[in-house]
C-alpha cells in the first residue's frame, strides 16, 4: 500500500538546482525531474553530493520554490545521482498540474 499523502506522476522535466553540496561548497546546475506530487519530487542527474536535511533551491521555468532533501541516492548502485525532496512548508507549487488528474490518467494506461 502507498503510504504518499498526494499522487506522483512521472514527469521529466528539466529544472536548475541550487544550494550547497556535502562538502560547504555552492553549488548550480541542471537535472530533471523524475517524478512530482504536489508536496516533493525525485530529481536525476545530479551531479553533487549533497545530505539529507540539506535545503535546495529549485527553478521550474520561472517559479521556483525551495525543497529540502529526504533521501540521496547511494553511490554506486542504480540510483546514484538521485534525490528525494520534500517542498519547505511555507513554498509554493511551482509545477502548475492537476496531479489527481494526471494520477488517474496514467492509471488508465
Amino acid at each position: 500500500m502507498d503510504r504518499r499523502q498526494n499522487p506522483r506522476v512521472t514527469a521529466l522535466l528539466p529544472v536548475r538546482i541550487w544550494g550547497v553540496d556535502a562538502y560547504a561548497q555552492p553549488f548550480m546546475q541542471l537535472a530533471s525531474m523524475k517524478n512530482i506530487s504536489r508536496s516533493g519530487a525525485s530529481l536525476q542527474g545530479i551531479c553533487r553530493q549533497v545530505r539529507p536535511g540539506q535545503v535546495l533551491e529549485v527553478q521550474l521555468d520561472q517559479q521556483k520554490a525551495e525543497f529540502r532533501v529526504l533521501w540521496v541516492g547511494k553511490i554506486g548502485s542504480s540510483s546514484q545521482g538521485e534525490i528525494g525532496l520534500e517542498r519547505v512548508a511555507s513554498e509554493p507549487c511551482i509545477w502548475d498540474m492537476n496531479l489527481e488528474n494526471c494520477s488517474q490518467f496514467v492509471g488508465m494506461g
